[in-house]
Order: C-alpha cells, then structure tokens, then sequence
C-alpha cells in the first residue's frame, strides 16, 4: 500500500521536528526510510519549496521510495492531488495529510487518508518494533580464549 505524505505537515506534528530547522527534513526523510523498509511499500513525499542539496531528488527517488517538490510557484498540496488524480488504483492509496482540503480531495477521489497525527503513531510504532527485533537479533560472540584468560586473570583472587 502505497503512501503519498505531506512532507511539511508532517514535520509541522512531529514535536522533535521543525520547519525552522533545516535538519529537520533529513531526519524526517531517515525515519521514513526505515518505516518504508520495514513495511515493505512504495512512499512519495512531497515537500514544500525547493530541494535541499542533501535532500536532492536524485538521491533520494527510485521505485519504492521518492521525494517530490513542486515546480516553482506550485505548492505542494497542489503537486499532491495532480499525484492522485494519476493513480489507478487508489483503493490502497494512503494520503497523509492534515490539510482538510487535501484529504477531501484525496477521499472523494478514492484514496484514503490519514492524518499526521495518526500517522506519526503508525510510524513510532513501526519503528519501535523494528529496534526491538533487531534488539533480538544481535548475535553475541563468546569470548576468545585470550579474553578468557584476561578476564580470569583481572578477577582472580589472590590468596
């Protein structure tokens, strides 16, 4: 299922995040990365204004995963709904917006939507559980020998 997000009002509900701060995009597009990888589903996040050299389409833009911005003078709800209106299929269509507008647009065109709040939980949650598996798949090493005789030798007792 894919996802289409409102990359700036995303930002704009997610209290450790900032508009103001430019890295706030960066750590936005990580965090999504990972929820992606983990769900396993194609995600198109459409920002405002212009790219950012370390957020360049280039980079970041390929089959499962891409970063839009709107042409200048277009804004991004604008870029979002010429997006919806492309699809075929929106039956498993999510837009993530809290944008009233957008989400209207995006239900009365047969996708669903989902707010950024309701998201934000959808993606700690995501996210928590991938570190709790990959909490439970660390692999431990047994010691070397010669870290055994070290350890041996700091904690031996001396009679």
């Amino acid at each position: 299922m894919p996802y289409l997000i409102d990359g700036n009002n995303l930002i704009g509900h997610i209290p450790d995040l900032s508009l103001a701060d430019r890295e706030s995009r960066s750590l936005l597009v990580s965090r999504l990365r990972r929820f992606q990888k983990i769900r396993n589903t194609r995600l198109i996040l459409v920002f405002d204004g212009p790219p950012q050299d370390e957020l360049d389409e280039n980079h970041h833009s390929g089959s499962t995963f891409s970063i839009i911005h709107p042409e200048p003078g277009r804004s991004a709800d604008s870029r979002i709904e010429e997006i919806i209106q492309k699809q075929t299929d929106l039956r498993r269509f999510f837009v993530v917006s809290s944008d009233r507008d957008v989400r209207d647009f995006a239900r009365t065109h047969g996708a669903k939507s989902i707010t950024c709040a309701d998201f934000h939980r959808e993606l700690k949650g995501a996210l928590r559980e991938y570190r709790k598996a990959a909490e439970l798949e660390k692999n431990e090493e047994p010691p070397t020998p010669l870290e055994v005789r070290q350890w041996g030798d700091i904690f031996e007792t001396k009679k």
